[in-house]
């Protein structure tokens, strides 16, 4: 969907930024860019500049490049191994020539001998030593601490699951003062089909901050979010911004509304497709602004069936 194509930019800028706050390593799909079919490559122009997306014959994201203008723009390469990631590396070019004092380079390395471990080693292009990251899962395959080490000395994000009554609350605490809380449960509605609802809680320095409830229809869309705020003084949290989103057929955002105090917005999608037998959009407007974003996809040739 278009939402979760926006926020999957965010986390790849995150990523080439070097902003590394204890996230999950993430291995990125044709599907997380709202791709459909044997997709190549895919070039998109935004109105501060293009993003370029390149994936293998598995869909899996190898290269993205973004665009500022002619000269300056990054690159961030992904390599992977057996279907894991093994490699990331972020290039930054400035002037049109390669900035070696921004690049970076993460390896990893997978111990499964019991339990999964992964190991995440960060360096730059000079070859220092910038981060060091293990990632250790339990039998269910879910993470349970993550230990970042570098010339600072080592932290440790304690990752806590727990499952009540039906809901599933995932708990980050950093050297044991809480970061996040995720907490993930299925509503049932008179009359209409389930919800899976996800409130998240941010903390800052161990209090609470801000936070943001989703709902999802059971098929995955994004259907409402509402913002809040901390008030200390009142010791609550207090909505904010609410903003509600409407799909097509085709699972398609065709428009989204925000309501903030007595100011309300809301934005329409309409879309231009190419060819049927992929159904992917190559031209996206947004109205009443009036902007666009238009998508130039490449597909991998399908090989011909060999006949017995």
């Amino acid at each position: 969907m278009n939402q979760k194509y926006v926020q999957t930019l965010y986390v790849i800028f995150l990523a080439f930024v070097g902003s590394v706050q204890g996230q999950e390593i993430q291995i990125f799909t044709i599907t997380d860019f709202d791709l459909r079919g044997n997709v190549k490559f895919c070039l998109v122009s935004t109105d501060y500049g293009k993003e370029e997306y390149d994936f293998n014959k598995q869909g899996f994201l190898t290269k993205s490049v973004t665009r500022y203008n002619d000269m300056d723009y990054d690159v961030v390469y992904y390599k992977y191994s057996e279907g894991e990631l093994s490699e990331k590396r972020s290039e930054s070019y400035r002037n049109n020539a390669f900035d070696p004092s921004t690049s970076i380079a993460h390896f990893y390395q997978i111990d499964s001998t019991e339990n999964i471990k992964i190991q995440e080693r960060i360096f730059s292009y000079d070859k220092q030593f910038l981060d060091e990251y293990v990632y250790e899962y339990d039998q269910a395959g879910d993470i349970v601490s993550i230990r970042r080490t570098n010339n600072d000395g080592t932290d440790v994000t304690q990752v806590e699951h727990k499952k009540i009554n039906g809901e599933y609350t995932v708990t980050y605490l950093l050297n044991e003062v809480p970061l996040k809380s995720i907490r993930t449960s299925t509503l049932k509605p008179k009359n209409k089909p389930p919800q899976k609802t996800v409130l998240t809680k941010e903390f800052l320095k161990g209090d609470a901050n801000q936070a943001s409830e989703e709902v999802f229809s059971i098929e995955g869309e994004l259907m409402a979010q509402q913002d809040f705020k901390y008030n200390n003084q009142g010791e609550k949290f207090e909505p904010t911004a609410r903003t509600t989103y409407v799909y097509d057929d085709n699972s398609m955002l065709i428009s989204e509304t925000t309501i903030s105090g007595m100011k309300t917005i809301k934005k329409e999608y309409i879309y231009q497709y190419d060819r049927a037998d992929n159904g992917n959009w190559i031209k996206q407007i947004v109205t009443p602004d009036n902007t666009y974003k238009t998508r130039k996809i490449t597909y991998y040739v399908s090989e011909p069936k060999v006949k017995e």
